[in-house]
C-alpha cells in the first residue's frame, strides 16, 4: 500500500508542476486512486522539489516558481 500511495502522490505532482491539468482530471483519478487525507500539502512539497531540481539545472527561470511555491507552502494556501 505504502508505494502504491506514494506512486499515485507522486504522479498528482507530477501533472502540477508545469501549468497542470483541469479538475475534471483530478476529480476522475482521485475516484480511481484515492489520495488520502493530506496529499494536496504533501503534493506542494514534491512539487517544490522538482522544480528546485530545475533551477540548479536550467537556472534562475525557475527562480519565481521555487519562491512562489515556498510562498504558498508557508503561508499554508
Amino acid at each position: 500500500m505504502g508505494i502504491l500511495y506514494f506512486n499515485c502522490t507522486a504522479t498528482v505532482n507530477s501533472t502540477s508542476v508545469f501549468g497542470g491539468l483541469d479538475k475534471g482530471f483530478y476529480d476522475a483519478y482521485d475516484e480511481k486512486y484515492p489520495l488520502t487525507g493530506g496529499a494536496w500539502e504533501r503534493i506542494r512539497f514534491y512539487k517544490l522539489y522538482l522544480l528546485m531540481v530545475h533551477l540548479v539545472k536550467f537556472g534562475s527561470v525557475y527562480a519565481g516558481s521555487v519562491n512562489e511555491t515556498m510562498d504558498e507552502i508557508l503561508d499554508g494556501k
